[in-house]
Formats: C-alpha cells, sequence, structure tokens
C-alpha cells in the first residue's frame, strides 16, 4: 500500500471522529465524491495483513452504526469485498486474519434483523398474481385464459412470503454462515440504485470467484487466486444473480455476462434448481438487448422487454371497407379504367369511371377537359361522348353537362351493385 493512500485512510479515520452531531449529515453526503478514499479504502480491504484493517472495520462498523442512510450506504459499498474476504481466508484455514471482518459482518447483520425497538423484524415479499399483467410478463402469452372454475377463485388473489424472524448470531460456523451471508446480500441489494461502479465491478468478481475455485474454469479464466472449492447455497446464489443482473444493464455488460455464465456454471454442477431457474431467466431475458455498456452515469435501471396491452386489429382482416376497397382497386388498376375520385353523398369516395379509356385532365373550375371522340351510347339510351368537332352536340348542351350527366350514369350503376352485393351477403349469413 503506497503512502498516500495510507495517509488519505488515516486522515479519514481522525476525521470523523471529531465532527459535531449536526455536522455529520453533510458529512456523509460529501464521502460520495470522495474517489480516492474509497479506492484507498478498498486496499486495505485486501491486504489481510495490513495494521488498518482493525481500525477501518471498526469505523465502517459505527458509520453503518449511526442510523445515517449515506453512512449505511457507504459502509454497504464495500460488502462483496468484505465477503471475498472472509471467503478466501476460510477456504485457506486461517481465521486467525478475518477476526475485524467477522465481526463488522456480524455487527451488521444483528443491526439489520431488528427494528428500532429491538424487536425482530419479519420481512414479508407479494409475489404478483400471473393473472393480471406487469412490466415483467402478460396474462395473454403464458397459456390459455380459459375462465374455469378455479382460475375464477384465484384471480386477484396475491401470494405472500415472509421471512424471518432471524436469529441473533455471536460467530460464525459452518452451518449459519451463508445464513448470514445470504442475509447480508439482501440488504445490499436493496441498495443496489445507490452502489458505485467499483461496488458492482466487485460484485462481479466476487460472484465468478466464488463459483470457478478449484474446478476447471478457473484454468480458463486463467484467475492464480486460491485453488480451494468453497461450499454454496441456492440463496445465496439467487442473491448474487440479483446484482449481477443489475449491473449487467448499469454499465458492466462485459464483467456482468462473464459472471452469469459462472453462477450458471456452479448451479449447473451442483444441480441447483432455484439458481438455474433464476439465472436463465435472466440471460433469456437479455438476448438480443441492447445493454448500456458505455453507461455508467445517469439513472439506474433494469432493462425490461414489455408487451403492448392495447388490442390491436389486424392490417389483413377481411371487413366491408376493405372488401369495397380491393373492388375499387381493382377497377383502378384495369388497363381500359381510369379513375378520379370524387366525394358522393354520404361521404363516401365515388371513382369517376372513363369507359373509352381515354385519359382526361381536370381544369382548374373543376371541368374535364378531353379530346373528341365518336359518339357512344350506354346501354340505358345516355350519351357518354363527344360527337361533332363543334363542341356542341344536337341538343346544344356543353361538354361539362355531359360529365354531369355521364357521372350520374356510373354512380346509380355502382350503387346498384353494392346493394346487391350486400343483399347477396345477408343472404349468405
Amino acid at each position: 500500500m503506497l503512502a498516500m493512500d495510507q495517509g488519505v485512510v488515516e486522515e479519514w479515520l481522525s476525521e470523523y471522529k471529531t465532527l459535531p452531531d449536526n455536522a455529520v449529515s453533510a458529512y456523509a453526503v460529501s464521502l460520495r465524491d470522495k474517489g480516492a478514499l474509497v479506492l484507498a479504502l478498498y486496499k486495505v480491504i485486501r491486504e489481510n495483513y495490513s495494521e488498518l484493517l482493525e481500525p477501518v472495520c471498526h469505523q465502517l462498523f459505527e458509520f453503518y452504526r449511526s442510523g445515517e442512510p449515506h453512512l449505511q450506504r457507504f459502509t454497504l459499498q464495500f460488502l462483496p469485498e468484505l465477503l471475498w474476504s472472509l471467503l478466501s481466508v476460510s477456504a485457506a484455514r486461517d481465521p486467525h486474519t478475518s477476526g475485524c471482518i467477522e465481526a463488522l459482518l456480524l455487527g451488521i447483520y444483528n443491526l439489520e434483523i431488528v427494528d428500532k425497538d429491538g424487536q425482530s423484524k419479519v420481512l414479508s415479499f407479494t409475489v404478483p398474481s400471473l393473472s393480471t399483467p406487469s412490466v415483467y410478463h402478460e396474462p395473454s402469452t403464458i397459456g390459455s385464459n380459459a375462465l374455469t372454475e378455479e382460475a375464477l377463485a384465484n384471480h386477484g388473489l396475491s401470494r405472500v412470503v415472509y421471512s424471518g424472524p432471524h436469529l441473533q448470531r455471536e460467530n460464525f460456523t459452518a452451518q449459519n454462515r451463508f445464513d448470514v451471508l445470504t442475509f447480508l446480500l439482501l440488504c445490499y441489494n436493496a441498495a443496489l440504485s445507490f452502489m458505485s461502479t467499483a461496488s458492482l465491478q466487485s460484485l462481479c468478481q466476487l460472484s465468478s470467484r466464488v463459483c470457478i475455485c478449484g474446478y476447471p474454469r478457473q484454468q480458463m479464466r486463467r484467475y492464480k487466486g486460491i485453488s480451494a472449492r468453497m461450499t454454496v447455497t441456492s440463496d445465496f446464489l439467487v442473491q448474487l444473480l440479483t446484482g449481477i443482473h443489475f449491473a449487467l444493464c448499469n454499465g458492466e455488460a462485459e464483467l456482468g455476462s462473464k459472471a452469469l455464465d459462472d453462477v450458471l456454471y456452479r448451479a449447473q454442477l451442483e444441480l441447483l434448481p432455484e439458481a438455474l431457474l433464476v439465472g436463465n431467466a435472466i440471460k433469456s431475458s437479455l438476448r438480443g438487448a441492447a445493454l448500456k455498456s458505455n453507461t455508467k452515469e445517469g439513472a439506474r435501471s433494469i432493462q425490461v422487454e414489455i408487451t403492448p396491452t392495447a388490442s390491436r386489429i389486424s392490417r389483413n382482416a377481411v371487413t366491408s371497407l376493405s372488401i369495397r376497397g380491393h373492388r375499387w382497386k381493382r377497377h383502378a388498376e384495369s388497363p381500359e379504367v381510369s379513375v378520379d375520385s370524387e366525394s358522393a353523398p354520404g361521404g363516401v369516395a365515388v371513382p369517376e369511371i372513363s369507359v373509352t379509356g381515354v385519359s382526361t385532365e381536370r381544369m382548374p373550375n373543376g371541368d374535364s377537359l378531353r379530346p373528341r371522340s365518336d359518339g357512344r351510347t350506354h346501354p340505358d339510351g345516355e350519351t357518354l361522348g363527344v360527337a361533332p368537332d363543334s363542341g356542341q352536340d344536337p341538343r346544344g348542351h356543353d361538354s361539362g353537362t355531359r360529365e354531369v350527366r355521364r357521372q350520374k350514369s356510373v354512380r346509380r350503376m355502382l350503387e346498384n351493385e353494392s346493394s346487391g352485393s350486400a343483399s347477396i351477403g345477408r343472404i349468405q349469413h
């Protein structure tokens, strides 16, 4: 440890003891900006034989016992590194070097399992009902939504899971070690959004080391630390996975992915169903998602893919409007027909059909300018063409009048066709 880092730690140890009570809150807020102090404390914790380790652990416990939220979070950010120091020393069978770390962890545990009045806490967790949508799932994608008697009886019911009361612990044993460590990780995960980047990296490294030490994957990871296998429990791995999931979505995509694979690797070897279920669920939810690997600042969150809940009508649905539009489209695409839609009574667009197949041009005043052609007579007896070159028919009507009469005839034809199709549809139904 460098002399500069040692000086920073010693100054921190003496500074807190001289603070008046009314200045503790402001001091706690200022600790978040002291990056050099945080890095120096990590170095002290990693050196098991450091002379500063015992006073540092005592100071961190005083922070946590003060009840100030910022001071408690400052202590919690070192929890992954403290857990690794304890587990590595236990695996090396040298418990005499971890006495102060054990005391700090047990002190935090005993403070968290009781309330302000000294009574044992009972934690409750509400399991969401699968019959109601949430940000994690939608009922329509899970399976059948048949309204059976059992489904109706369970609709809207929520299941509550309780944890506690927890027993006070005075020392670590082989039987209670992971019970205490799992509860401490639960407290750490409750404050994940306040943890620093260094703390999230330490959590990912802890997860990988605990899961691969003593196994063939340790050689693949090229980790040259201890080679003894560490005992783990399924609940402990589930708490690790919760923190890994958060780290994956908040700037630690590379370390988080390795940690997730290592935890799944260990869960497969140990056949731990809870860890396998949670780990594979996280891996499936992140498949194809764009992780914020470069975003280490700003709001902390977890990415979730949300399925739209609003019902949508398929664009390929067959409706009366689509049938009518399809018929008009067919007329428009015919080489013998040109369409110029106009507004008909009732708000329905009625196309203007030129039976002659000759293109027309629309004048600014709404009249049609058409080239002269020979006269043609509609079967109903109405003249559709233009006869002589004089611009006037024998009866003295101009081209605009003839165009209006022709359009009225076409409208009657389309209305007769529509009414006939509707009648046939009703008969078929």
